[in-house]
């Protein structure tokens, strides 16, 4: 086995730097979530699942476990992915009205928050065929889809109770960038996914009814190839 190189270890700590934007995006998430600056921590949010979805292709083309071992980038991942996946929608949503008032939406903002202290700590969150189990805690696309839709407090109190329930049920849910199962055609929908982010966001504050629900055929796809997963697994687990 080789040395590394000084020139590659700093292009894998530029790598690893790459993936720690995402806490400076998760710092302005909740800054401008506190100004009422909803579109702009949608572009946020959206520039995160950005680099969320890119820094683990270089971090397995590059190397980087071998490179630098001594720095845990997993960790780094759950760190980020927690602050933007969970922390900032919920500021979001609790600080812009969205949740009910009072003592009633400091609870609503808590529960999906304490259920993602369990996901992102639990050893197997990420199955060994490249799977999250259990709701892997998407709860920047819950706040994009509350944004978008304008649904209400009751509502959304009800959808974030219910996705913290399914945080704790054994479903396999697919991991775009990892699942062997259909790979191309999961990337492509989650692209063309994140192109009807932008354009919805850029729309607001009147996104056309047509493209919010067409937006949805990726996620209805996503839970149904999930599902389908999950019982296959269970009916052979060689094939999973």
């Amino acid at each position: 086995m080789t040395t590394p190189t000084r020139g590659t270890r700093f292009v894998v700590g530029l790598v690893h730097a790459y993936t720690s934007l995402g806490v400076v995006l998760g710092l302005l998430m909740v800054h401008y979530a506190y100004q009422g600056e909803v579109r702009t921590v949608l572009w946020l949010i959206l520039a995160s699942i950005v680099i969320d979805g890119t820094d683990g292709f270089l971090a397995r083309h590059l190397e980087v476990k071998r490179v630098m071992p001594g720095f845990d980038g997993a960790l780094l991942d759950n760190i980020v992915d927690y602050l933007t996946y969970a922390f900032a929608p919920m500021v979001l949503l609790w600080s812009c009205g969205y949740l009910p008032s009072g003592l009633l939406g400091a609870v609503t903002a808590s529960v999906p928050l304490l259920a993602s202290c369990y996901q992102f700590c639990r050893t197997d969150a990420k199955t060994e065929d490249h799977l999250f189990l259990g709701f892997p805690s998407y709860w920047n696309i819950v706040a994009f889809y509350v944004v978008i839709f304008g649904w209400g407090t009751t509502t959304t109190a009800v959808l974030l109770f219910v996705f913290s329930a399914l945080v704790f049920v054994p479903v396999k849910y697919v991991y775009p960038s990892r699942t062997a199962t259909l790979w191309s055609l999961n990337m492509t929908m989650a692209v063309l996914w994140l192109g009807a982010f932008a354009l919805l966001t850029a729309l607001l504050p009147q996104p056309p009814l047509w493209l919010s629900l067409a937006s949805l055929i990726y996620p209805v796809y996503y839970t149904v190839l999930s599902l389908w997963l999950t019982l296959r697994s269970r009916r052979d687990p060689a094939a999973a």
